[in-house]
């Protein structure tokens, strides 16, 4: 019986070790492989991946985290700059904490909400619900009060029933910022402070830098847009591969993460009513605002999703290889990525990782 005690706690103290070490999270700063070869990331592919980044992108900061150490770095990965639609996906993971207290009802509807624009809602809009407005399903086809989305594609107004049709517009997108304001009380930069910069303890973050704007003449709703460095999107990306979890604390429920990288629109009917994304490099389903990999034969892109914005921001998340990787692409610079290179960035990046090569 002694034995088997003995035993026993060898394997647990075995067992703890490895998730353990496998549970590494960065304090004030992050750690950086000193060996990267011996964990699947060898010298020569690091190199020709970085000459690919130099000769063929215009990227301005990268890093790769591979099980919570940074395996490579690109650029200036401090200088905080703007990172477009990222934006969006960072609101989605506010919306955890409210959601499972209870102050976030996903069914209510637009009525239910008072939602109202400069033009009137359709009766139909009106029963459009929370959940589709971040799952971009709200069938409201107005315009934003800032450009960049597929507005131009929409079918008529009143001719789709709320939850049946994907569109990616702005309109969904700031109203998603206006609702977490109304249901929560809580300013969105105040309660990222709250929920993201404080526990992460993020680097470079300055709240002075986050600014709302948009064409309030064209709608009510502004565009709540967002400055952050490349290292500290990365950490945004580890706290999501980590299912909410940093390091003791359960930051963002565990079953929010799971909400919004769960399909709500395939990529089929993605790229059905956008076509354009067919010509991307990889099919991209949608979530609660963000974006997912799928229809791919490649297992480290399995499970897969990204943040994704204009110009090259992008942060992507690999839960089958333990990989986060975040980018961007300084809009002062005049530099910009199209989003198929931001997909090939996706792709290569995880393609230079080969595990079964560990020296």
């Amino acid at each position: 019986m002694k034995k088997f005690l003995v035993l026993l706690i060898s394997i647990s103290s075995f067992l703890y070790s490895c998730s353990s070490k496998a549970q590494i999270y960065p304090d004030k700063d992050w750690t950086t492989n000193q060996n990267p070869s011996d964990t699947g990331w060898n010298d020569p592919e690091r190199s020709t991946f970085n000459r690919y980044i130099i000769d063929s992108t215009n990227i301005t900061g990268l890093v790769i985290v591979h099980k919570g150490e940074i395996v490579l770095e690109y650029g200036d990965i401090e200088e905080n700059s703007y990172i477009a639609s990222c934006r969006k996906s960072v609101l989605a993971i506010l919306f955890g904490k409210y959601v499972e207290n209870g102050q976030i009802n996903l069914d209510k509807t637009l009525e239910d909400l008072k939602i109202e624009d400069h033009s009137p809602l359709l009766n139909i809009e009106k029963t459009a619900t929370i959940k589709d407005v971040i799952s971009a399903r709200s069938g409201v086809f107005l315009p934003g009060s800032n450009g960049g989305d597929f507005r131009r594609l929409a079918p008529e107004r009143g001719s789709v029933k709320p939850g049946s049709y994907w569109l990616y517009s702005n309109w969904d997108f700031n109203l998603a910022g206006h609702i977490f304001e109304q249901e929560t009380n809580q300013d969105i930069y105040e309660d990222i402070e709250q929920q993201l910069v404080n526990p992460l303890q993020m680097q470079d973050w300055d709240k002075s830098l986050q600014l709302k704007n948009g064409n309030l003449d064209v709608s009510k709703f502004p565009a709540y847009h967002m400055w952050f460095s490349t290292r500290d999107m990365a950490r945004i990306g580890l706290l999501m591969l980590r299912n909410g979890k940093w390091k003791r604390e359960q930051i963002i429920p565990e079953d929010w993460i799971e909400a919004m990288t769960t399909q709500r629109t395939t990529y089929k009917e993605a790229q059905q009513n956008a076509p354009i994304l067919k010509e991307d490099g990889l099919d991209l389903g949608y979530g609660y605002m963000w974006w997912l990999i799928e229809n791919t034969s490649d297992y480290k892109l399995k499970n897969a999703y990204s943040a994704q914005g204009a110009l090259g921001q992008n942060i992507t998340v690999y839960p089958e290889i333990d990989v986060v990787l975040a980018f961007k692409t300084k809009s002062d610079y005049r530099r910009r990525n199209s989003i198929q290179t931001q997909m090939e960035v996706i792709k290569k990046a995880v393609e230079i990782y080969s595990p079964e090569k560990t020296n």
